[in-house]
């Protein structure tokens, strides 16, 4: 069975920024992002060419860091889970639903 990748990226997104804020240790949070981006992208590399791979990739590395300077703006709970809402919706418009 297939975990879909929306699934994936939301909750690496969302679970690596908890990790990181309740334990204080950002790199901690990093590497739940990381191990994320690494499952996702092996699977988009699977389902799909090279160039939407690359487009999902810098999607899921563009929403981690707009999430920065969205939090400033809206909150972090909000922005995190804005970056985490969009990033699902486009791994699955273009890797899952196929």
């Amino acid at each position: 069975m297939r975990v879909p990748t929306a699934v994936i990226t939301a909750g690496s997104l969302i679970g690596g920024w908890q990790l990181a804020r309740r334990t204080g240790i950002r790199p901690l949070g990093g590497a739940v992002l990381a191990a994320g981006g690494v499952v996702a992208g092996r699977e988009w590399a699977r389902r799909t060419s090279p160039a939407v791979t690359t487009a999902l990739v810098a999607t899921y590395v563009g929403a981690f860091g707009l999430s920065h300077p969205l939090a400033k703006k809206i909150g972090s709970w909000p922005a995190v889970l804005a970056v985490s809402a969009v990033t699902a919706a486009v791994s699955y418009a273009a890797a899952d639903r196929r």
